[in-house]
Protein backbone atom coordinates (compact mmCIF):
# COMPACT_ATOMS: atom_id res chain seq x y z
CA UNK A 1 0.00 0.00 0.00
CA UNK A 2 1.06 3.37 -1.11
CA UNK A 3 1.24 5.90 1.88
CA UNK A 4 1.40 9.52 0.49
CA UNK A 5 3.99 11.47 3.00
CA UNK A 6 2.95 15.03 3.59
CA UNK A 7 5.67 17.64 4.89
CA UNK A 8 4.65 20.48 6.30
CA UNK A 9 6.03 23.30 4.08
CA UNK A 10 3.81 21.53 1.21
CA UNK A 11 0.69 22.72 2.55
CA UNK A 12 1.76 25.56 4.22
CA UNK A 13 0.66 27.40 0.93
CA UNK A 14 -2.41 25.96 0.19
CA UNK A 15 -3.47 26.90 3.70
CA UNK A 16 -2.57 30.53 2.59
CA UNK A 17 -4.79 30.64 0.15
CA UNK A 18 -7.53 28.89 2.21
CA UNK A 19 -7.10 31.55 4.16
CA UNK A 20 -7.33 34.40 1.62
CA UNK A 21 -9.62 32.65 -0.68
CA UNK A 22 -12.12 30.90 1.85
CA UNK A 23 -11.61 32.56 4.89
CA UNK A 24 -12.02 36.41 4.12
CA UNK A 25 -8.50 37.42 5.29
CA UNK A 26 -6.73 40.04 4.08
CA UNK A 27 -3.79 39.63 2.23
CA UNK A 28 -1.49 41.14 4.87
CA UNK A 29 -3.22 38.79 7.59
CA UNK A 30 -2.16 36.07 4.99
CA UNK A 31 1.56 37.45 4.69
CA UNK A 32 1.64 37.14 8.46
CA UNK A 33 0.50 33.96 8.95
CA UNK A 34 2.88 32.80 6.14
CA UNK A 35 6.01 33.97 8.15
CA UNK A 36 4.88 32.48 11.55
CA UNK A 37 4.08 28.63 9.98
CA UNK A 38 7.70 28.96 7.80
CA UNK A 39 9.34 29.88 10.91
CA UNK A 40 7.42 26.34 12.81
CA UNK A 41 9.08 25.12 9.29
CA UNK A 42 12.49 26.30 10.09
CA UNK A 43 11.95 24.83 13.46
CA UNK A 44 10.96 21.45 12.65
CA UNK A 45 13.41 21.40 9.73
CA UNK A 46 9.99 20.90 7.49
CA UNK A 47 8.68 17.95 9.41
CA UNK A 48 5.78 15.79 8.39
CA UNK A 49 2.33 16.85 9.84
CA UNK A 50 1.92 13.55 10.55
CA UNK A 51 4.67 13.15 13.56
CA UNK A 52 3.56 17.12 14.43
CA UNK A 53 2.80 16.02 18.42
CA UNK A 54 2.96 17.80 21.64
CA UNK A 55 6.20 17.36 22.57
CA UNK A 56 6.96 19.37 19.94
CA UNK A 57 4.60 21.96 19.75
CA UNK A 58 6.27 22.47 23.68
CA UNK A 59 9.70 23.04 22.67
CA UNK A 60 8.75 24.88 19.48
CA UNK A 61 7.04 27.46 21.96
CA UNK A 62 10.52 27.27 24.29
CA UNK A 63 12.14 27.92 20.77
CA UNK A 64 9.56 31.06 20.23
CA UNK A 65 10.55 32.21 23.64
CA UNK A 66 14.47 32.27 23.09
CA UNK A 67 14.06 33.22 19.22
CA UNK A 68 16.12 36.39 18.32
CA UNK A 69 15.92 38.30 14.85
CA UNK A 70 18.59 40.08 13.22
CA UNK A 71 18.19 43.07 15.25
CA UNK A 72 19.30 40.94 18.21
CA UNK A 73 15.18 41.54 19.57
CA UNK A 74 12.84 38.73 21.08
CA UNK A 75 9.53 38.10 20.51
CA UNK A 76 7.20 40.10 22.71
CA UNK A 77 4.74 37.21 24.25
CA UNK A 78 1.92 38.52 22.22
CA UNK A 79 3.78 37.99 18.71
CA UNK A 80 4.69 34.65 20.34
CA UNK A 81 0.61 34.21 20.62
CA UNK A 82 0.29 34.80 17.38
CA UNK A 83 2.53 32.05 16.00
CA UNK A 84 0.76 29.62 17.80
CA UNK A 85 -2.56 30.98 16.04
CA UNK A 86 -1.35 30.72 12.87
CA UNK A 87 -0.03 27.14 13.84
CA UNK A 88 -3.71 26.43 15.31
CA UNK A 89 -5.74 27.26 12.31
CA UNK A 90 -3.10 25.15 10.10
CA UNK A 91 -3.96 22.36 12.10
CA UNK A 92 -7.57 23.05 12.41
CA UNK A 93 -7.15 23.59 7.84
CA UNK A 94 -5.59 19.87 7.91
CA UNK A 95 -7.79 18.53 10.08
CA UNK A 96 -10.70 19.87 8.17
CA UNK A 97 -9.43 17.99 5.05
CA UNK A 98 -8.92 14.92 6.95
CA UNK A 99 -5.00 14.85 7.28
CA UNK A 100 -3.32 13.35 9.89
CA UNK A 101 -1.78 15.86 12.10
CA UNK A 102 -1.88 17.19 15.93
CA UNK A 103 -5.36 18.44 16.64
CA UNK A 104 -5.92 22.01 17.05
CA UNK A 105 -6.97 21.75 20.17
CA UNK A 106 -3.77 20.49 21.51
CA UNK A 107 -2.56 24.19 21.27
CA UNK A 108 -3.04 26.59 23.85
CA UNK A 109 -2.22 29.85 24.10
CA UNK A 110 -0.17 31.89 26.61
CA UNK A 111 -2.31 34.27 28.88
CA UNK A 112 -1.01 38.07 27.93
CA UNK A 113 -2.14 40.56 30.36
CA UNK A 114 -3.16 43.62 28.22
CA UNK A 115 -1.82 46.54 28.73
CA UNK A 116 -3.69 49.77 29.01
CA UNK A 117 -4.56 51.90 26.06
CA UNK A 118 -3.33 55.10 25.39
CA UNK A 119 -6.11 57.42 24.36
CA UNK A 120 -6.05 61.47 23.95
CA UNK A 121 -8.49 63.86 25.77
CA UNK A 122 -10.44 66.18 24.20
CA UNK A 123 -7.70 69.27 25.22
CA UNK A 124 -5.17 66.96 23.73
CA UNK A 125 -6.41 66.65 20.42
CA UNK A 126 -7.63 70.71 20.38
CA UNK A 127 -3.86 71.13 20.86
CA UNK A 128 -3.11 68.93 18.37
CA UNK A 129 -5.39 70.19 15.67
CA UNK A 130 -4.44 73.77 16.66
CA UNK A 131 -0.58 73.00 15.08
CA UNK A 132 -1.87 72.05 11.96
CA UNK A 133 -0.94 75.28 8.89
CA UNK A 134 -4.38 74.79 7.34
CA UNK A 135 -3.16 77.48 4.96
CA UNK A 136 -1.78 74.90 2.59
CA UNK A 137 -3.33 72.24 1.10
CA UNK A 138 -1.27 69.41 2.69
CA UNK A 139 -2.47 71.17 5.82
CA UNK A 140 -6.32 70.61 5.00
CA UNK A 141 -5.49 67.36 4.13
CA UNK A 142 -3.63 66.76 7.98
CA UNK A 143 -6.56 68.32 9.53
CA UNK A 144 -9.22 66.36 7.30
CA UNK A 145 -7.73 62.89 8.43
CA UNK A 146 -6.61 63.63 12.48
CA UNK A 147 -10.55 65.25 12.29
CA UNK A 148 -11.50 61.83 10.42
CA UNK A 149 -9.72 59.38 12.92
CA UNK A 150 -11.36 60.54 15.67
CA UNK A 151 -15.00 61.21 14.66
CA UNK A 152 -15.09 58.18 13.07
CA UNK A 153 -12.66 55.22 14.61
CA UNK A 154 -11.34 54.19 11.23
CA UNK A 155 -8.19 51.57 11.35
CA UNK A 156 -5.60 53.39 9.66
CA UNK A 157 -5.60 51.13 6.74
CA UNK A 158 -9.22 51.78 6.01
CA UNK A 159 -8.41 55.10 6.51
CA UNK A 160 -5.99 54.88 3.53
CA UNK A 161 -7.31 52.66 1.22
CA UNK A 162 -10.30 54.98 0.77
CA UNK A 163 -11.47 56.83 -2.35
CA UNK A 164 -13.43 59.59 -3.06
CA UNK A 165 -16.90 57.74 -4.07
CA UNK A 166 -16.67 56.28 -1.07
CA UNK A 167 -17.51 58.45 1.85
CA UNK A 168 -20.56 60.70 1.54
CA UNK A 169 -19.98 63.59 2.88
CA UNK A 170 -23.92 64.99 2.87
CA UNK A 171 -25.04 61.77 4.91
CA UNK A 172 -22.15 61.76 6.93
CA UNK A 173 -22.01 58.07 6.55
CA UNK A 174 -20.14 55.45 4.67
CA UNK A 175 -19.40 51.96 4.46
CA UNK A 176 -16.18 50.39 5.14
CA UNK A 177 -14.64 47.48 4.54
CA UNK A 178 -12.57 45.94 8.05
CA UNK A 179 -10.68 43.38 9.21
CA UNK A 180 -12.39 39.41 7.74
CA UNK A 181 -13.42 41.75 4.88
CA UNK A 182 -16.90 42.32 7.29
CA UNK A 183 -18.41 45.31 6.57
CA UNK A 184 -19.64 48.05 8.66
CA UNK A 185 -21.37 51.81 8.82
CA UNK A 186 -19.29 54.07 9.95
CA UNK A 187 -20.77 57.82 10.65
CA UNK A 188 -18.54 61.15 10.17
CA UNK A 189 -18.90 64.21 12.62
CA UNK A 190 -20.02 67.76 10.63
CA UNK A 191 -17.00 69.09 11.95
CA UNK A 192 -15.00 66.46 9.64
CA UNK A 193 -17.43 66.37 6.71
CA UNK A 194 -16.54 69.95 6.34
CA UNK A 195 -12.74 70.12 6.68
CA UNK A 196 -12.70 66.76 4.66
CA UNK A 197 -14.62 69.29 1.65
CA UNK A 198 -12.04 71.93 2.24
CA UNK A 199 -9.18 69.38 1.52
CA UNK A 200 -11.05 68.68 -1.97
CA UNK A 201 -12.18 71.58 -2.76
CA UNK A 202 -8.55 72.54 -3.03
CA UNK A 203 -7.27 69.14 -4.98
CA UNK A 204 -6.80 69.88 -8.87
CA UNK A 205 -5.71 66.44 -9.74
CA UNK A 206 -8.51 63.76 -10.71
CA UNK A 207 -7.04 60.95 -8.12
CA UNK A 208 -9.75 58.52 -6.66
CA UNK A 209 -7.50 58.52 -3.84
CA UNK A 210 -9.49 60.20 -1.03
CA UNK A 211 -5.97 61.08 0.59
CA UNK A 212 -2.69 61.55 -1.41
CA UNK A 213 0.81 62.21 -0.66
CA UNK A 214 2.81 65.39 -1.51
CA UNK A 215 6.34 63.92 -0.89
CA UNK A 216 9.17 65.31 -3.26
CA UNK A 217 9.79 61.97 -4.50
CA UNK A 218 6.57 61.53 -6.00
CA UNK A 219 5.86 63.02 -9.44
CA UNK A 220 3.32 65.28 -9.70
CA UNK A 221 2.47 63.26 -13.13
CA UNK A 222 2.01 60.29 -11.61
CA UNK A 223 -1.44 58.45 -11.70
CA UNK A 224 -2.74 55.54 -10.67
CA UNK A 225 -2.25 54.88 -6.57
CA UNK A 226 1.28 55.50 -6.90
CA UNK A 227 0.35 58.99 -5.27
CA UNK A 228 -2.18 57.14 -2.33
CA UNK A 229 -0.79 58.37 1.00
CA UNK A 230 0.40 55.15 3.26
CA UNK A 231 -0.42 54.06 6.66
CA UNK A 232 3.15 54.71 7.57
CA UNK A 233 3.06 58.76 6.32
CA UNK A 234 -0.10 59.08 9.00
CA UNK A 235 2.04 57.82 11.28
CA UNK A 236 5.16 59.81 10.68
CA UNK A 237 2.20 63.12 10.37
CA UNK A 238 1.06 62.56 13.19
CA UNK A 239 3.90 62.16 15.79
CA UNK A 240 5.50 65.43 14.04
CA UNK A 241 2.38 67.41 15.60
CA UNK A 242 2.53 65.43 18.62
CA UNK A 243 5.75 66.45 19.56
CA UNK A 244 4.46 70.34 18.26
CA UNK A 245 1.60 70.38 20.32
CA UNK A 246 3.87 68.97 23.29
CA UNK A 247 2.38 65.93 24.25
CA UNK A 248 4.60 63.02 25.81
CA UNK A 249 2.36 60.14 24.88
CA UNK A 250 2.84 57.90 21.86
CA UNK A 251 0.16 58.65 19.73
CA UNK A 252 0.10 56.78 16.74
CA UNK A 253 -3.38 56.31 14.42
CA UNK A 254 -4.85 53.53 16.49
CA UNK A 255 -4.36 56.07 19.22
CA UNK A 256 -6.41 58.23 17.86
CA UNK A 257 -9.03 54.97 17.18
CA UNK A 258 -9.07 54.57 21.24
CA UNK A 259 -9.81 58.29 21.54
CA UNK A 260 -12.88 57.46 19.27
CA UNK A 261 -14.30 54.72 21.71
CA UNK A 262 -12.94 56.60 25.33
CA UNK A 263 -15.11 59.19 24.02
CA UNK A 264 -18.09 57.80 22.90
CA UNK A 265 -17.91 55.69 26.03
CA UNK A 266 -17.27 58.29 28.37
CA UNK A 267 -20.50 60.29 27.25
CA UNK A 268 -22.76 57.47 27.91
CA UNK A 269 -22.50 55.03 24.98
CA UNK A 270 -23.08 51.31 25.82
CA UNK A 271 -20.16 48.77 25.11
CA UNK A 272 -22.25 46.61 22.45
CA UNK A 273 -23.14 49.43 20.54
CA UNK A 274 -19.30 50.88 20.75
CA UNK A 275 -18.39 47.08 19.59
CA UNK A 276 -20.47 47.42 16.51
CA UNK A 277 -19.21 50.72 15.84
CA UNK A 278 -15.08 49.31 15.94
CA UNK A 279 -16.35 46.39 14.14
CA UNK A 280 -15.56 43.95 16.70
CA UNK A 281 -16.17 40.22 16.00
CA UNK A 282 -15.83 39.52 19.34
CA UNK A 283 -17.08 41.79 22.93
CA UNK A 284 -13.91 40.70 24.73
CA UNK A 285 -12.09 42.75 22.79
CA UNK A 286 -13.95 45.94 22.94
CA UNK A 287 -13.75 45.30 26.95
CA UNK A 288 -9.85 46.77 26.92
CA UNK A 289 -12.05 50.23 26.80
CA UNK A 290 -13.48 48.97 30.90
CA UNK A 291 -10.93 51.48 32.32
CA UNK A 292 -12.91 54.67 31.15
CA UNK A 293 -16.29 53.18 32.78
CA UNK A 294 -14.20 52.08 35.80
CA UNK A 295 -13.81 55.56 36.55
CA UNK A 296 -17.07 56.33 36.52
CA UNK A 297 -18.34 53.20 39.23
CA UNK A 298 -17.91 55.87 41.97
CA UNK A 299 -19.47 58.65 40.35
CA UNK A 300 -22.60 56.37 39.57
CA UNK A 301 -22.39 54.82 43.35
CA UNK A 302 -22.34 58.38 44.47
CA UNK A 303 -25.37 59.83 42.51
CA UNK A 304 -28.15 56.55 42.92
CA UNK A 305 -27.14 54.30 45.70
CA UNK A 306 -29.42 55.45 48.46
CA UNK A 307 -27.89 56.06 52.45
CA UNK A 308 -30.11 54.22 55.00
Amino acid sequence: MLILVMYTSDLIQDYIEHLEVEGGRSRKTAENYKLYLERFVEFTDNIEVSKISTELVRKYRLWLNRYVNNNDDILATITQSYHLIALRGFLRYLSNRDIDSLSPDKITLPKVSRKQVTFLYRDEITRLLAEIDTSTEQGLRDRAIIELLFSSGLRVSELVGLNRDNINLKRREFMVRGKGQKDRPVFISQAAADHINNYLETRTDSLPALFISYSRNVSPETTGDYRRLTARSVQRMLSQYTRLADITKHVSPHTMRHSYATDLLMNGADIRSVQSMLGHSNISTTQVYTHVTDEHLRDTYEQFHSEI
